[in-house]
């Protein structure tokens, strides 16, 4: 791609989407250097990269990466806009984009954007399930695990990139336009990154920052602010609601999901008692996408029906002697527990606690109030998790200091037609390298359970 011919360019943070943008840019006949402040035998692809001629400083950023001379420097989206070098390139008005802004500007094919606090990955693979099944061609990527640069070269104008976006990634766009762009939520999350709500939401609101009355926009009814704020966007807007009806999207009635035109046509889609979708909004977000990406009612209808979940996310492990075992590591946020513990409807036995960002979970007392029958907590907010348990009036209440533990004590505490709800509302990084691996030993606690108990 010419625009990048004889450019030099800086990546900072490999990892593979740093690996996947090198080795783009290097192809484009850029002037490439990749610089991660990892020592070198942790950077996963300094070899590939330097077979290429690509060269790679690693363990610490040199005082002289950027100059004048740079033209574009492209971060991994989870480094922040501290770090030295970032800093400096904003210092010589020098563009600082992640490949999300890559990858638009090469990508032939119609763009889906999806994000939001809670719900992503979930809406994100409904939406290519759906579209599998109606027979659309669709690359699935960005956030959800596939680097969308990649898929962006090869995805021809007949296809659709559906891409998972987070905040980290859409701060780094300038001319990123989504066809259809989808905003599913926003609740307090990645503070510690993005310091206040406001730089939060500015950040999710790139989504929709270059499209065009040819574009749509799907945004979350119920959430006022958000449509405050979207009011006068350029694009068709689309709404969804799980609590009242729209004047265009998708919303709730009488049991059935419908589908409204804006003209005043409805259109019934599907019982809310027959998708087996752990929670709502991200199937009304799904059916709006498909609905404008032209797939056709009875596929929709049919994925959603017999959904099997994503892993890490409300993701059913097993039922011992009538117990029915849930693993949601994936709910990082006082959010998205309450929504994983709203979704249960037996009594319910909570397995929480993580990584201490100064939440204080008073907006969980409701929820838990009359919900929740014990209360098990690991991890740094453990204290404070265990407090308002009490103060919820729950008297089993239970301090464990391993998942294993946790799993233990909850199968002392359910009874048969009980739920076991793994939903930490806290990040993992205090015990565990990742959500993904909190999750996995919640289940290999879980089958350990029931091979004892065989």
């Amino acid at each position: 791609m010419m625009r990048f011919h004889n450019k030099h360019v800086v990546v900072i943070g490999m990892a593979k989407s740093g690996v996947a943008v090198a080795k783009l840019l290097h192809r484009f006949g850029a002037h490439v250097v990749v610089n991660d402040k990892k020592p070198r035998e942790e950077a996963v692809g300094v070899e590939e990269l330097e077979s290429l001629g690509i060269p790679v400083i690693c363990g610490y950023h040199p005082d002289d990466l950027i100059h004048e001379g740079v033209s574009l420097v492209v971060k991994n989206p989870g480094i922040p806009y501290e770090a030295a070098p970032v800093k400096q390139a904003q210092a010589l008005g020098i563009p600082v984009v992640t490949e999300v802004e890559l990858a638009s500007q090469i990508a032939k094919a119609p763009i889906i954007g999806i994000t939001g606090s809670n719900g992503k990955t979930t809406t994100t693979t409904l939406v290519g399930l759906i579209f599998k099944e109606a027979g659309l061609d669709a690359k699935v990527g960005g956030n959800i695990g596939t680097v969308l640069c990649g898929l962006a070269e090869e995805a021809g104008p007949d296809e659709w990139l559906v891409a998972e976006l987070s905040s980290f990634q859409l701060m780094g766009t300038r001319e990123f336009r989504p066809h259809i762009g989808v905003l599913l939520n926003l609740y307090p999350a990645h503070l510690d990154y993005h310091h206040t709500m406001e730089e939060y939401l500015a950040a999710k609101l790139k989504m929709f920052a270059n499209q065009t009355a040819d574009d749509a926009a799907i945004l979350p009814y119920d959430q006022p602010e958000i449509v405050e704020k979207c009011k006068d966007l350029p694009a068709s807007i689309y709404y969804f609601s799980k609590s009242q009806e729209v004047p265009k999207g998708a919303f709730v009635k009488d049991g059935l999901i419908l589908f409204a035109d804006g003209n005043g046509n409805t259109e019934p889609i599907v019982a809310i008692a027959d998708i087996t979708v752990p929670h709502l909004d991200n199937a009304l977000a799904a059916i709006l996408v498909a609905k404008l990406a032209g797939a056709d009612k009875q596929s929709i209808v049919q994925v959603l029906t017999t959904f099997p979940g994503v892993e890490h996310r409300m993701e059913f492990v097993d039922s011992i002697r009538g117990v029915k075992y849930f693993n949601d590591s994936k709910a990082t946020n006082p959010e998205a527990a309450s929504r994983a513990l709203q979704a249960c409807k037996e009594p319910v036995v909570w397995i929480c606690g993580g990584l201490d960002r100064g939440v204080d979970f008073r907006e969980l007392l409701p929820v838990i109030q009359g919900r929740v029958k014990a209360v098990i907590a690991l991890g740094q907010t453990a204290p404070i998790l265990l407090e308002r348990a009490q103060e919820a009036g729950i008297k089993e209440r239970i301090h464990v200091d391993t998942v294993e533990k946790a799993v233990l004590a909850a199968s002392q505490l359910a009874e048969s037609g009980d739920v076991v709800l793994l939903s930490p509302a806290c990040a993992s990084w205090d015990m565990f390298p990742s959500f993904e691996t909190r999750g996995s030993m919640f289940k290999d606690g879980v089958h350990r359970l029931k091979t004892s108990l065989a």
